[in-house]
């Protein structure tokens, strides 16, 4: 009886799929707000904590802008409405 083996070879191959990753709101300076009066909105309407939203408001005055909330369009649309419904500067950008 004879026995023969056989070797197969597999190829291994890196696929690039193209990932939605949402949107975020992106608040930006201006020299209207007091940092009480950003501080206040971004723990209300984005559920920061104070510190998140101390560090938020400094990024925004010495950067000029600051990402602040991350998430789906959908999620993100009342929230950028109420921030400027309260007279800040804020978009949502796609990421």
């Amino acid at each position: 009886m004879i026995w023969s083996t056989k070797t197969e070879e597999v190829e291994e191959l890196d696929v690039l799929v193209a990932v939605n990753q949402g949107a975020a709101i992106v608040l930006y300076n201006d020299d209207l707000n007091t940092f009480d009066h950003v501080i206040y909105c971004l723990i209300k309407y984005c559920k920061h904590t104070a510190e998140q939203a101390e560090q938020c408001a400094m990024l925004v005055h010495y950067k000029g802008k600051c990402q602040v909330k991350n998430g789906s369009e959908i999620e993100l649309l009342p929230i950028c409405q109420a921030l400027t419904e309260k007279g800040l500067s804020a978009v949502i950008e796609e990421l």
